[in-house]
């Protein structure tokens, strides 16, 4: 992820010193805990989480069990990795399903949070589960809120149930009776935001609770505000009590201070994060998986959640079966590549797996390039598709300006997939050996 890039390198810098020695001394441990909190400060992690953090770290890397180890940076990073999913909030937190249905998600938060985005998300995310959401309207003062909302809903499939500008607490009422009869299982409540915290919002969110008795009350912060977010969450905790947190913008340019901080000044778990624009860019937050993360360890089973979303047992088979019978077509190349895309950001799928993460320094996946083949494959015709060996010169004029790319992009994209069709051939020659496998 991008928020945590730089802690990242840091972390696995301070690493490399630790574990290119054979042993270690309490001094080059302490040297490596100050790095690490400098580290931490400089993520905008909160000033006693960081001290915390690396008091618990020191006490037991200082350990004689770590001291005389025949591999003590090894040791040191395995607390690390410990102390950080502690930080995190040990284990993942799902969502409270309530006994007696609808169950009721209240989400709150400022406005420019991606509250009302994070409403579609969530709904989403939840008929993925076979959940049928209703999304309430109750963002009665900002403009344009409730057509934002219908927007969001019409985008995820889900109805919107709204009526105007009448007593919020009257309109949930209304959309639970609806819930009910329509046996809809999961109302989601888009309340109002303010640009700050005040007392009007805190008594109307008091006030919902109150009449609603909603199963998770969950705050929406934006993770690019790094301690604001942190501050922000604990003042909503103080006054309505929440039950987890959602945190937005994952993928934008900050350094992760808010992540690694929220839960351990509030106590509350983080139960989900976005992670880029699309109403899909949303996960589950697993404090044991961020830690690899950060740690440059990889997330597999994220990796492999994300794969089975978009692709299905029967797809994986049936494009296994064209593998070994080398008859995968432009067709299919192109059918992959929106599943590919499904799945998020290639560069944060290829920092998933494991031991990339430092080897993806300064490197990027060139996503422009990856467009640029569809365009080419689409400016294809059919016939073309299934047989590439029909595209001559004429041809391949054609689809250079057609695609607006130039003839060499059309020639490396062939090229590329002749590539392609030679090991999968190869594959099913068991000849992979020349490959190096």
């Amino acid at each position: 992820m991008a928020m945590f890039s730089n802690l990242s390198l840091r972390l696995n810098h301070i690493f490399s010193h630790l574990t290119n020695r054979g042993k270690l001394t309490e001094f080059e441990i302490k040297e490596a805990m100050r790095e690490i909190r400098v580290a931490l400060l400089e993520a905008d992690v909160n000033f006693l989480v960081a001290k915390n953090f690396v008091q618990r770290v020191s006490e037991k890397a200082i350990g004689q069990q770590v001291l005389t180890s025949l591999t003590p940076g090894q040791q040191v990073i395995k607390i690390v990795n410990e102390e950080l999913v502690s930080l995190l909030g040990k284990t993942g937190a799902k969502l409270e399903v309530s006994s007696k249905l609808p169950t009721v998600i209240m989400l709150c938060g400022l406005q420019g949070s991606g509250k009302t985005t994070m409403c579609g998300k969530l709904s989403m995310l939840l008929k993925g589960q076979g959940k049928k959401p209703l999304l309430v309207a109750c963002d009665i003062y900002r403009p344009a809120a409730i057509e934002q909302l219908k927007v969001v809903g019409k985008n995820v499939s889900v109805e919107v149930f709204e009526k105007g500008t009448q007593n919020v607490v009257k309109t949930c009422k209304q959309a639970i009776d609806y819930a009910n009869k329509k046996m809809l299982d999961t109302v989601i409540i888009d309340t109002a935001g303010r640009l700050s915290i005040n007392k009007e919002l805190m008594d109307e969110l008091l006030e919902i609770k109150k009449n609603i008795n909603p199963t998770e009350v969950l705050l929406v912060v934006d993770a690019m505000n790094g301690q604001e977010s942190v501050n922000v969450a604990k003042s909503f905790d103080d006054d309505i009590s929440l039950t987890g947190v959602i945190l937005t913008k994952l993928d934008g340019d900050t350094r992760g201070g808010a992540a690694l901080s929220i839960s351990e000044v509030v106590k509350k778990p983080i139960k989900f994060c976005g992670i880029g624009e699309k109403m899909g860019d949303i996960e589950a937050f697993y404090p044991d998986r961020m830690a690899s993360r950060i740690l440059g360890m990889g997330d597999v089973l994220t990796l492999i959640e994300k794969a089975q979303s978009a692709v299905s047992e029967e797809e994986s088979k049936q494009l296994e079966k064209k593998f070994r019978e080398s008859s995968f077509t432009f067709d299919d190349y192109l059918e992959q590549m929106d599943k590919v895309n499904k799945m998020g950001n290639i560069n944060d799928l290829l920092n998933m797996i494991p031991g990339m993460s430092g080897k993806m320094k300064g490197m990027n996946v060139d996503e422009g390039e990856l467009l640029r083949n569809k365009a080419i494959i689409q400016s294809m015709t059919k016939r073309e598709r299934r047989n590439p060996e029909l595209i001559k010169g004429t041809n391949k004029k054609r689809i250079a300006s057609g695609s607006g790319t130039q003839i060499q992009d059309v020639n490396r994209l062939l090229k590329q997939f002749e590539q392609s069709k030679l090991m999968m051939k190869q594959m099913k020659n068991g000849k992979m050996k020349r490959f190096g496998f």
